[in-house]
């Protein structure tokens, strides 16, 4: 089966090539693919808006589709970003979102957090299957390492005992939100068979 990630984020297709290895007759993005759509996140879930954008993607291709929603979850911020993790303080724009996050915890205590990922693969056929994935830890009260993207310099990762950032991909993926959900969902697929 050929898969299209509905995604135009390097870092985060970076990130599912990586998982799927070998699953998948051939894995591309957007771009490799040459389409050219960014569908809007309007849903009010990140399951809403998995499938929207699968749904979106599916449009241009007869291929398999792989969408996701991810989301970083505060809890003393009552499960801000949450769903509008990607566009906090401003659209796509990481270090304006952490410097929001840090600023909203400055005088909080609790600083428990958690990312969560939702993906759906959409079948050319219409047909899907959805799974999640999440991982649990606390806000820094700055930021810790270079690698990563998003909020990951600021995510203190309790299985690593160290930041996303601060991790390599392999590290972060065995651990992270997305690597589960996309491990849930190999797991679903294999007993489907």
């Amino acid at each position: 089966m050929k898969l299209l990630i509905a995604s135009n984020n390097q870092h985060k297709i970076s990130e599912i090539k990586l998982a799927l290895q070998g699953r998948f007759e051939s894995i591309c993005s957007l771009q490799e693919d040459g389409i050219a759509c960014d569908p809007q996140e309007t849903g009010k879930t990140f399951l809403e808006n998995a499938l929207l954008k699968a749904n979106a993607v599916a449009h241009y291709t007869d291929k398999a589709v792989l969408a996701d929603d991810t989301g970083l979850c505060v809890n003393a911020l009552n499960g801000r970003p949450g769903i509008y993790s990607a566009r906090y303080a401003c659209s796509h724009d990481g270090a304006a979102n952490r410097i929001k996050l840090l600023y909203e915890m400055k005088d909080k205590k609790d600083r428990s957090a958690y990312f969560t990922t939702t993906v759906v693969l959409r079948y050319p056929d219409g047909s899907y299957v959805t799974a999640n994935g999440r991982v649990d830890g606390y806000i820094l009260t700055e930021e810790h390492g270079s690698c990563g993207f998003g909020y990951d310099s600021l995510f203190f990762c309790h299985e690593l005992n160290k930041s996303f950032a601060e991790a390599t991909e392999r590290e972060k993926l065995s651990v992270s939100h997305r690597g589960r959900a996309i491990a849930n969902l190999l797991n679903k697929l294999d007993n489907a068979d």
